[in-house]
């Protein structure tokens, strides 16, 4: 999906109920573009590997819920951003 957006994911990790993406993309881009497309195509690889626990993690019948949050950090230093990241659980 970044591909196709000449976007580049540089950091990732969530908790068990949500995740955090650091990704650099062109202004160009618009953010629910990109985010709708991660949402879609993230959720059809996931329920093609059929896990069992993913199925009490759903919002009724979806993976994702409709919402998301995107901040820029432009300022702030990116090893800063990867260290908040990192410190995140890892999603099961």
């Amino acid at each position: 999906v970044c591909l196709d957006f000449e976007a580049e994911l540089v950091e990732f990790n969530g908790e068990h109920d949500h995740i955090h993406l650091l990704v650099n993309y062109p202004p160009k881009i618009a953010i629910s573009n990109l985010v709708n497309s991660l949402k879609g195509v993230s959720s059809r690889l996931i329920r093609k590997k059929n896990y069992s626990e993913i199925k009490n993690k759903l919002w009724g019948n979806m993976l994702w819920s409709r919402s998301y949050f995107a901040g820029s950090c432009g300022g702030a230093p990116l090893s800063i951003i990867k260290q908040y990241i990192e410190q995140q659980q890892r999603p099961h």
